[in-house]
């Protein structure tokens, strides 16, 4: 398997290279040369564990990495996670499913893709005898679950920028009391599009890019779609027919790996985009404009984001891989802030909606009352989305949960007065000492930062 950009300016790229590369030096996204069908391996797949699944789907896109090593690589991956099954999936009742994804180290879903990330990287660098520093920037989980995949790895510093006071503050624990000399903290005046805009300003930059020996592990890295995508895969075949899903959407990395899993031959029907006041996704569905908002700060802090990374890999397929439409869709929203295909987009397996605050912690209150069961505001996001979206969706509508959560205790304490939720994970990072250093959203300010800190 080879990989090429979005934007047509790269092509042929192994995949440890596509992993090194992270972000492509044309401005694209990479994306695999071709999509496999596997809908000839449904059957014998069926029944399979989660880690054997990955195995399998991960080997298609990974052909440069012998296949022993690469299945040791994904079993080392998910041994970590505290629950034997990896992904859990939870019946509330006969038709409302619930595919818990964050029993790993961060207790987000996040750890499904990063800690097999942190080992490829592991492997990768050792062959190539290479040393690289990921910057990466986060809404939230991200972060924490970037550093625990690589925190102690000799060949990879890793530096974080996070929106300053605008995470929970048990995110930013996760990530500033780690003691690894190799993990650096960057938190940024502004919000996570500065980050991630800050981020992408630097890996467009070649000069700078090859000087500072920068790698990505954000979702515009190819692998981290494609670990997400077993999870989807999973959780469909253990259904009798096609279902559909419900996820909470931010940067549109997870609901893409659900479209990728759903064109590869999956039982997927639909897939619900649940967005929140940051509806900047939603909007698009609905009218088919691309248009940035202002950013509202919200009790789903890692979906407080106005431009969706992931989305330029949809309108890729959307525009039937035609690289200079693509192009002239995304130059013409980073000059104006809006682009559109001047109709909504048909059949293309997306239906959306936007769930306010209010929603959120309704929908947090309701659930515990019907159920007993504690979401965390994003997984309360989807949840709210499945109830107004059922009607829409002929197949089984099974919701995505993103984080535990005992990670916002707040919110949980807002919509459930004497609940408490908690995890051991957590409460051990409390009174531990930080690392972290506080920058101005510029470019210059984190560029000298990285010239000054990396070896």
């Amino acid at each position: 398997m080879r990989y090429r950009s979005t934007r047509g300016g790269v092509e042929g790229v192994p995949f440890l290279d596509s992993l090194v590369m992270g972000l492509a030096p044309d401005g694209g996204l990479l994306v695999p040369e071709r999509i496999p069908d596997v809908s000839a391996q449904l059957d014998q797949w069926r029944g399979l564990d989660f880690v054997t699944l990955a195995q399998r789907v991960i080997g298609l896109f990974c052909d440069d990495i012998e296949t022993s090593t690469l299945n040791r690589l994904i079993a080392e991956a998910y041994a970590s996670f505290d629950d034997p099954s990896v992904v859990r999936i939870e019946s509330l009742d006969e038709d409302f499913r619930i595919v818990e994804l964050f029993h790993g180290p961060t207790l987000a879903f996040k750890d499904v893709a990063l800690q097999l990330l942190g080992r490829l990287f592991e492997y990768a660098l050792a062959l190539k005898g290479q040393h690289l520093n990921i910057l990466g920037a986060t809404s939230g989980d991200t972060g924490s679950a970037a550093i625990a995949g690589v925190r102690g790895q000799p060949n990879i510093d890793i530096f974080i920028m996070y929106p300053d006071r605008k995470v929970s503050r048990l995110q930013e624990l996760q990530m500033t009391t780690v003691a690894d000399g190799n993990v650096h903290c960057m938190a940024i005046d502004g919000s996570f599009d500065d980050c991630q805009s800050l981020m992408k300003e630097l890996f467009s930059d070649l000069d700078a890019k090859d000087a500072l020996q920068l790698g990505a592990v954000n979702s515009v890295n190819w692998a981290r779609v494609l670990a997400q995508i077993v999870y989807y895969g999973y959780a469909s075949l253990r259904e009798d027919e096609a279902v559909s899903f419900c996820v909470p959407t931010g940067n549109f990395g997870n609901v893409f790996a659900g479209y990728f899993a759903r064109a590869m031959g999956f039982p997927i029907d639909q897939l619900v985009v649940a967005t929140n006041e940051n509806d900047i996704l939603a909007r698009f569905f609905d009218s088919g404009e691309y248009a940035r908002g202002d950013v509202h700060f919200t009790l789903s802090p890692a979906m407080d984001i106005q431009v969706a990374s992931n989305f330029e890999r949809f309108l890729f397929y959307y525009y039937d891989m035609d690289c200079q439409r693509l192009s002239g869709f995304m130059q013409e929203f980073a000059a104006h802030g809006r682009a559109g295909l001047g109709s909504k987009p048909a059949d293309c397996g997306f239906i959306a909606t936007a769930v306010d605050t209010q929603e959120t912690l309704a929908t947090i209150t309701t659930t515990y009352r019907d159920y007993g069961y504690v979401l965390d505001p994003h997984t309360a996001v989807g949840v709210c989305a499945r109830h107004k979206l059922a009607a829409d969706v002929s197949s089984r509508l099974i919701c995505i949960a993103t984080a535990h959560p005992a990670k916002f205790p707040e919110a949980v304490r807002q919509a459930l007065p004497g609940v408490d939720v908690t995890h051991p994970a957590l409460e051990k990072l409390k009174g531990l000492p930080e690392r972290k250093v506080t920058l101005p959203a510029s470019r210059a300010a984190v560029e000298q930062y990285l010239r000054d800190t990396v070896v």
